[in-house]
């Protein structure tokens, strides 16, 4: 798992492939995506079970990674960072720390039916963020306004295809454990329905 986020690190953060977010908003959000959602929980599974037994209270982590998925996509944020190497730095940092955060309380916690609903929370301001970009008129960050022809892309070309990476696989990568916590959840409700005298708890409830 440690070597998969590390992997994951080194793609988004120093592979060749990385320089390309200073002239691409598509790389530059391929960057954000695979620190908050491949990295980050990668992290948290290859973590000693003695940490994962402690977990930060779940608004916190959720209001940690919504705040600074906003935050670093306002304009004025988003390129200071790109015109500052320490900034950039710091903002791939934030965005790392606050996805381990985020996932926290998915993979540390019992599966409870607050977990699908802190998950689907968490895909409303992205897909609005992810939305936005897709279907605004103008270009959002001017630093871009020079990547004519980059891979084909006009700035609103590539400025629409990285809102839709970010509508499109965050909504995938949030929605797909819900459901699938879900159905376990679903599937325990019928098994304690069909056996009553193997739930432990039958008496009490």
């Amino acid at each position: 798992m440690f070597a998969g986020a590390a992997l994951a690190w080194w793609v988004a953060i120093a592979s060749p492939a990385a320089h390309l977010d200073h002239s691409l908003l598509t790389a530059h959000m391929v960057q954000h995506l695979l620190l908050m959602l491949v990295a980050a929980p990668l992290i948290l599974l290859g973590a000693t079970p003695r940490l994962m037994r402690w977990c930060p209270h779940p608004a916190f982590c959720w209001v940690t990674g919504t705040v600074t998925v906003i935050a670093w996509h306002i304009p004025a944020a988003f390129e200071y960072a790109l015109l500052s190497p320490a900034w950039h730095d710091f903002e791939q940092a934030t965005f790392l720390v606050s996805g381990i955060l985020f996932w926290w309380p998915v993979l540390a916690t019992p599966a409870t039916w607050l977990v699908p609903l802190y998950l689907f929370l968490a895909t409303l301001p992205c897909d609005a963020l992810g939305a936005f970009l897709v279907f605004c008129d103008h270009l959002v960050y001017v630093q871009y306004r020079h990547t004519h022809g980059a891979f084909h892309l006009s700035p609103l070309q590539d400025q629409a295809l990285a809102g839709a990476m970010m509508w499109v696989i965050v909504t995938f990568a949030y929605m797909i454990p819900a459901l699938v916590i879900t159905t376990n959840l679903v599937a325990g409700i019928e098994t304690s329905v069909r056996h009553p005298a193997n739930n432990q708890c039958g008496d009490t409830l």
